[in-house]
């Protein structure tokens, strides 16, 4: 971190240790982008934060980024819609204070906020292959705190919801300690922020599913983020070609920071593009990762990787009705399929290793971040991402 960006945050942690002591327990008011309905603008609002309780801690946000799950609730399209809200879930922040019991983390600490959590207790948590804590497992149609089922944000004494309980569209916000990450107080949190959500996602898709070796083909389907993430794995793990598939050719170019070494547009053949992956192949890729949500993407995925050792990995999300179809044959012929969730990174336990992916240079997220805006501009961010030109934009608070 440069030495003016790491005065400036000693600088803001001084003051929050000194506000912690007269704001702890009581209620803060704040700036925080409202969403009053679906689709329209958010609207910067003073609102009521009220203190954490039980097992919550009280954050200071400093930066946050955009992701499509945002736009996506946002514009409540196919999903029951809940507002007012205050949307945000990829953040970096300051613990301010927190609620009883809370003992891993204080005033001071610099932390992630995540949308899903680890409790430490359940079958899963205490499980070395599962991250889906029972608990606190996402849910996007939550707007209040699990303690209590009411919200901490509130203008005028009416209650505004949260959003996959982070909402970091608020210069504070509270979040279930289980959900929020410690991590190293030297990494810049404009940067390791993007780890939240998409950017893991997909590196953990990866490295920690797909698993591919050195000198291994990896196909990757979709070249947004969460893909360009997923590249970013299979570069890091030193695959000999990374072949990205997207049906927009304007990404192709960029493409190629992230390690993708060739790219396949499937609208430029008669035929299916696993046929195609194959025909480069020599029968077929050694991993795949699908990042797209789109069924006939995974189908593809699964059915271009090579027989008797191939791994595809879906990571995009499909539609509710989608049904997934393929010749059991190539089961049976010893092709794996694997799904995942968060890039099968537990949040409190794994994450921080990650933030020292980045700090040890062998992660690269600068690439990621390709615009960056003031939280009072933030709807040139949601602009962006809807024209397709944006990764990620970072949105910088007004501390």
């Amino acid at each position: 971190m440069p030495l003016s960006s790491r005065k400036h945050i000693i600088l803001i942690q001084v003051n929050i240790y000194q506000t912690a002591m007269s704001t702890a327990g009581q209620v803060i008011r704040c700036k925080a982008a409202v969403a009053w309905e679906a689709g329209k603008p958010l609207v910067i609002e003073e609102v009521d934060v009220a203190p954490p309780q039980q097992h919550e801690v009280r954050l200071k946000i400093l930066y946050t980024s955009l992701c499509h799950t945002d736009v996506y609730f946002w514009e409540a399209k196919g999903q029951t819609p809940l507002f007012p809200r205050i949307f945000g879930h990829e953040a970096g922040g300051i613990v301010e204070s927190v609620g009883e019991g809370v003992t891993d983390l204080q005033p001071g600490d610099h932390v992630l906020p995540v949308f899903t959590g680890e409790c430490q207790q359940c079958r899963h948590c205490k499980s070395a292959e599962s991250n889906m804590c029972d608990l606190l497992r996402i849910n996007t149609d939550r707007g209040v705190m699990i303690s209590d089922g009411q919200t901490r944000f509130s203008k005028d004494g009416k209650p505004i919801y949260h959003f996959v309980g982070t909402s970091t569209f608020s210069e504070y916000t509270v979040a279930h300690s289980g959900c929020v990450t410690k991590i190293d107080p030297q990494a810049p949190l404009d940067k390791v922020c993007v780890l939240s959500c998409g950017i893991s996602t997909g590196l953990g898709a990866t490295l920690n599913v797909a698993k591919p070796t050195r000198g291994s083909i990896v196909a990757i389907f979709g070249l947004g983020a969460v893909g360009l993430a997923a590249a970013e794995g299979a570069r890091i793990s030193g695959a000999s070609r990374i072949i990205g598939i997207d049906l927009n050719p304007s990404r192709f170019d960029s493409a190629k920071n992230f390690g993708v070494t060739e790219c396949v547009n499937p609208k430029d053949y008669d035929k299916p593009v696993q046929e195609v992956i194959a025909e480069m192949t020599d029968g077929g890729v050694d991993r795949s990762v699908e990042c797209t949500g789109n069924v006939n993407a995974m189908i593809s995925a699964f059915e271009c990787v090579h027989d008797g050792w191939g791994v595809a990995v879906l990571v995009g999300v499909p539609n509710k009705d989608d049904a997934f179809k393929t010749n059991p044959m190539n089961l049976l012929n010893e092709r794996t399929l694997k799904g995942t969730f968060f890039g099968n990174y537990k949040p409190k336990t794994d994450l921080p290793s990650v933030v020292g992916m980045y700090m040890n240079k062998e992660l690269e997220l600068e690439k990621f971040i390709t615009q960056q805006v003031p939280f009072t501009e933030i709807n040139k961010a949601f602009d962006l991402m809807l024209k397709g030109e944006s990764l990620r934009c970072m949105i910088t608070m007004g501390h």
